[in-house]
């Protein structure tokens, strides 16, 4: 992270519950209802109408209709390429007029209501003002039929590679296909649809096969420097799932505040902050849009909202001094304390069964070991570590520790994908790091830095946050400037993990098992420096970049000005 010493802000009132309402089932004319009237005019003028009326209401799950009692729909064809954001990784071009959404088309699902695709094809169809329709039905003319290849029978199954995210679209004689190995797949293929649709008014003629380069594509925000509304943050969770994104880590505690509701610790919970029932209806979403949420509770330093309220555990220097923010690892009421708060919200973002079970534990930027001689200014430390180690014992040693033991804690609650940012990872003579633990690489500039080449060659896995194009840092302190899109797109690979140029390993280091994808981190430093408003608009091309560069691992065909141009097209 970027600013370690920001003064605590004045709290704001707390934000209210805002429920999430899982969609009903909606078919034929309910559907377009349900869609803006801007949106559903907009989706009747890009199709074409046969002028003959069905046999059977648009909605009907009754008998199977017959497909040649719905005429051809017409219009003009779709030409080009499929125009989305990540473009798609392969596309076989076809004679035909392509696919464009039309009056009586339907979403049709073979494998009924009750299937794990049901609710990927009901968002579909909301989104295209389509009707639904379930079991043997025939596929019409105008229709699109969403299919299960794989033998998955669970909803929104837990996804173990990139081939489980992958999907096919064909589109042919009018008719649209899209099949995936899991829901996963369908839902980035039901994604694709609707950019298409925004796009260029339809898919053209041909088949599509698109799977991700990189297994990990995401966003991490800073909701304790400046809180968010959950109304802001599940915007962002339907952007990013557009996108075809699926992390988002939250980062609720800091200095200048906590901001999620706690039951074993209430003193400490910021005035403007998330409630439980909040949290678990954010959760819930992003499990929908097949997103998984990484929650980062910040220690040992970053505490400072969390040590206000016990001040004998502050980190003092030999000089009696609190250093802000970083608590007192030698004190074993220390870690009672962080533990206690790991259990309660550990238990508050859960996850589905085989499903991986993300933690952050943070360990950046203590300030104890960003002194020049960390022994001889915190004695306390150097004396835990040699009780603890030996006589060779160092707080570097101490604090990996520190982190083992957190980690430990995490497990114990079912967490099995356990991470921590660079510099929270040290040459400990006498203690190593969790192997378990992936490596977060955002900085080459702190003291004691490692070269992400390091963590590789050791084994680790190395998440991309290069914080050279990857850090939107609020009012841009410490020499940061935000972001852009294009020197993301034109520049920046998952392979440049610091500073501008590509990690220098061999390519089996590389690869999506060793650097399994990135995330753009919006830190709020200056959490005034702008308005929640401000912050989507300025994220909003660094994000689709973003998605281009961690889906595809070819250079863009489009230039970018064509791809800001789609970008706000779709």
């Amino acid at each position: 992270m970027s600013n370690p010493m920001r003064p605590l802000r004045a709290p704001r009132p707390s934000a209210s519950p805002h429920p999430v309402t899982r969609p009903t089932r909606r078919t034929g004319p309910a559907a377009r209802s349900a869609l803006p009237a801007t949106a559903l005019a907009a989706a009747l003028l890009l199709a074409g109408c046969s002028g003959t009326a069905d046999t059977e209401p648009p909605g009907s799950t009754s008998a199977k209709v017959n497909p040649s009692a719905a005429a051809t729909p017409s219009w003009a064809p779709v030409t080009g390429t499929p125009q989305v954001i990540p473009a798609v990784r392969d596309f076989r071009r076809a004679d035909g007029r392509g696919w464009r959404p039309s009056k009586g088309a339907r979403v049709v699902v073979p494998a009924g209501e009750k299937s794990n695709v049901a609710d990927e094809a009901q968002r579909m169809a909301n989104d295209l003002g389509l009707g639904l329709v379930y079991g043997d039905q025939a596929v019409r003319p105008g229709d699109i039929e969403v299919k299960l290849t794989g033998n998955n029978s669970d909803n929104n199954v837990p996804v173990k590679s990139a081939d489980d995210e992958s999907y096919t679209l064909t589109a042919n004689g009018t008719r649209l296909t899209l099949t995936a190995p899991t829901d996963a797949g369908i839902f980035y293929g039901t994604r694709t649809v609707k950019q298409a649709v925004h796009a260029a008014g339809g898919l053209p003629e041909g088949t599509i096969q698109d799977r991700p380069g990189r297994p990990q594509r995401g966003m991490s925000l800073d909701n304790a420097r400046k809180p968010f509304t959950q109304n802001w943050i599940e915007a962002r969770l339907r952007e990013i799932a557009d996108l075809k994104l699926n992390q988002f880590q939250l980062h609720f505690s800091d200095d200048q505040g906590f901001r999620i509701q706690s039951t074993t610790h209430p003193e400490i919970v910021s005035a403007d902050h998330l409630t439980k029932a909040q949290i678990r209806q954010i959760v819930a979403l992003a499990r929908t849009l097949h997103i998984s949420v990484v929650p980062e509770l910040d220690s040992p330093g970053h505490l400072g909202a969390v040590l206000a309220h016990y001040p004998e555990l502050q980190l003092r220097n030999a000089q009696g001094r609190v250093i802000t923010g970083a608590i007192d690892i030698s004190n074993p009421k220390a870690a009672a304390l962080i533990d206690s708060l790991l259990r309660e919200f550990s238990e508050l973002f859960t996850n589905p069964k085989g499903a991986p079970a993300y933690w952050h534990l943070g360990g950046d930027e203590y300030q104890a070991l960003m002194s020049s001689d960390p022994a001889a200014r915190y004695p306390q430390l150097a004396r835990a570590a040699r009780q603890k180690y030996g006589p060779n014992g160092t707080i570097e040693d101490l604090t990996t520790g520190w982190l083992n033991d957190r980690q430990k804690t995490v497990e114990a609650q079912g967490k099995n994908r356990v991470e921590a940012w660079n510099d929270g990872f040290f040459t400990s003579p006498q203690a190593s790091a969790d192997k378990n633990r992936m490596v977060d690489y955002w900085t080459g500039k702190e003291a004691g830095h490692r070269p992400p080449e390091a963590f590789l060659r050791e084994g680790r896995n190395v998440m991309n946050f290069n914080d050279e194009y990857l850090y939107y840092v609020l009012g841009e302190p410490n020499q940061f400037v935000y972001p852009t899109g294009q020197r993301i797109y034109e520049s920046w690979t998952p392979l440049v993990i610091r500073g501008t140029r590509p990690v220098p390993v061999p390519a089996n280091m590389t690869g999506p098992d060793r650097i399994p994808g990135a995330r753009f981190a919006i830190w709020c430093d200056r959490a005034q420096a702008q308005t929640a408003a401000q912050v989507a608009a300025g994220i909003r091309l660094p994000l689709a970049a973003l998605a281009q560069k961690t889906w595809d691992p070819r250079t863009p065909v489009l230039s970018w000005t064509q791809f800001k141009a789609l970008a706000n097209r779709v």
